[in-house]
């Protein structure tokens, strides 16, 4: 029950976070609506597709289709009242990538699938939706940047490994692991951390 909880939480933050990016390119409704929906499912599409997953998890569950559209209508509704747009989508970003890592590593640890593949599982739930949403909208993918994102996801994954032992309550282990990637996110962005670039500054690659 807390899994399909987390996941609906994370579709619900995918989708805002989709639906202001698309507000902010100045897309119709119908394109806010297909961008919100593509960053909400594209990862656990992605997810279930490797898995062997059929039909994949938001086609067999209702709920996920209805909760999309919805989001997308808050977002459109309420857009004057979210503050600070950057901001907001940051928000919302951070969070759907925090939830998503945690049920992609739980959904790779149900079939069966060795640790580390379990963290790439989780780390391509989290981002797949934001790399397509970019796409879609004519950005560089965050994930593609110097930006703290997939390291996020990766570290949350491996402290759900470290902890597994600990905790005989999956629940906890969402919860922490989760906290774990919005803390890193968080702190990166605050200080400015980022991976370091293979470039020198002016270089000519050819």
């Amino acid at each position: 029950m807390f899994f399909q909880f987390t996941d609906i939480l994370g579709t619900i933050a995918f989708a805002i976070s989709g639906a202001l990016i698309a507000m902010n390119k100045r897309m119709d409704p119908f394109g806010v609506l297909i961008i919100a929906f593509v960053t909400a499912v594209g990862g656990g599409t992605l997810r279930d597709v490797m898995i062997g997953i059929e039909p994949v998890s938001w086609m067999r569950n209702m709920t996920f289709v209805y909760v999309i559209i919805g989001s997308a209508a808050f977002a459109v509704v309420f857009r004057k009242r979210i503050s600070y747009l950057r901001k907001s989508l940051f928000l919302f970003d951070t969070i759907g990538i925090a939830l998503y890592t945690v049920v992609g590593v739980e959904t790779g640890l149900v079939a069966g699938l060795h640790p580390l593949i379990c963290i790439a599982m989780g780390t391509m739930t989290a981002c797949f939706g934001g790399v397509l949403r970019d796409i879609l909208c004519n950005e560089i993918p965050v994930v593609f940047r110097k930006e703290i994102y997939a390291t996020a996801c990766i570290l949350g994954g491996l402290t759900y490994f470290l902890l597994l032992q600990f905790f005989e309550d999956r629940n906890y282990l969402f919860v922490i692991a989760g906290l774990v990637v919005i803390i890193v996110r968080l702190i990166a962005v605050r200080y400015k951390i980022s991976l370091p670039t293979l470039y020198k500054k002016d270089e000519d690659i050819l």
